[in-house]
């Protein structure tokens, strides 16, 4: 007998379905194609007990009256959720669920490799090599810019910009190459100030002295164009900035301009403004890695967030409490209570 029906907007790492199989769980995938998104009429018409969707999905208060008066959860396969309207959710009596935690250090890792890329020419030496214009070392060839201290000695100065788990994953690493750390959190000023490896600083501040700056807060009002003209012209001319957050936190039409007119020096981005949408002409500058939102993909890491969606939507089918719940006030309001009665 099934256990219930969940529908996944689109494919997941197999870990995460297996233990809704081993459950007896019914399950829908509504788009195999991985290249393109869920329809907005195949999410309205969606028959669902829980629903696992992926950031690039907006479960906004429509759809979520549309899954009624089935829906039971939805477990977001990701950490960030503002794609989903979470006080509709509440609204509606609907629980939902993230999967943190589990992606701090690949999400890192890959910061990292952003941030030494398009520090060393890394993706543009690449293609001169692979297309064969490779033909005699030369002194002047696709020279970069050095992460760890120069033949000077002066130490390189990283700027964090949100200090949460993977902001302080980044920031640890940034020890093996001598890097003075800059933070700035304004929720997370006492554990920076607390940090033997880190100096709280404001943002002004940070962009004023940073070699690079690595962007990872939360996508928020107040997050949106964090980063805009005035603050890329208060970067130094030759620092490098890294996006590893939301697309939105940047001005991506600032930031073409600051590129090409050389404010700043470079840039890495895993996100976009518009996403997948690129801003006009920043696929055409040289001095910029682009990634299609792949920060956290590993194998074990993304095996580990379809688990953790799989157990979380296990528990919504269940009526229990889901151990990465996001709103967790909707367990007490009578609407939730009502489709979950104690037994």
């Amino acid at each position: 007998m099934s256990a219930g029906r969940v529908v996944v907007t689109r494919p997941i790492p197999d870990a995460g379905l297996a233990l809704l199989r081993d459950a007896g769980v019914v399950i829908e995938i509504l788009q195999p194609d991985e290249e393109r998104a869920v329809g907005r009429e195949d999410l309205l018409s969606a028959r669902a007990d829980v629903l696992i969707s992926l950031l690039t999905d907006p479960i906004d208060r429509e759809v979520l009256q549309a899954a009624q008066p089935a829906l039971r959860g939805v477990a977001n396969y990701a950490v960030g959720y503002n794609n989903i309207d979470i006080h509709a959710a509440t609204e509606c009596g609907v629980p939902v669920s993230n999967t943190p935690g589990v992606l701090t250090e690949a999400s890192a890792d890959c910061t990292w490799a952003m941030l030494l890329g398009v520090a060393r020419r890394i993706p543009q030496a690449h293609r001169y090599t692979s297309e064969g214009r490779f033909k005699l070392w030369g002194a002047n060839l696709f020279l970069g810019s050095d992460v760890g201290p120069g033949p000077d000695g002066r130490r390189k100065v990283l700027g964090v910009v949100g200090f949460g788990r993977i902001g302080r994953a980044v920031a640890r690493r940034a020890l093996g190459f001598e890097m003075d750390v800059l933070a700035f959190d304004p929720f997370q000023r006492e554990a920076i100030k607390a940090d033997p490896q880190a100096e709280y600083a404001k943002l002004a501040d940070l962009l004023a002295r940073a070699d690079f700056v690595c962007l990872h807060p939360p996508l928020t009002d107040e997050t949106r164009h964090l980063i805009g003209e005035s603050e890329l012209r208060a970067m130094k001319r030759g620092a490098f900035l890294i996006n590893a957050a939301r697309g939105p936190v940047v001005d991506e039409t600032a930031l073409v301009r600051a590129l090409r007119e050389g404010w700043i020096a470079g840039a890495a981005l895993d996100v976009y403004e518009h996403e997948p949408q690129l801003a006009s002409g920043l696929a055409e500058l040289d001095n910029v890695v682009l990634l299609p939102h792949i920060l956290s993909a590993s194998h074990d890491t993304r095996g580990r967030m379809a688990e953790i969606a799989a157990r979380n939507a296990l528990c919504h089918l269940r009526g229990e409490r889901a151990p990465d719940v996001v709103n967790p006030e909707v367990y007490s309001t009578e609407v939730y209570s009502r489709r979950n009665p104690k037994p």
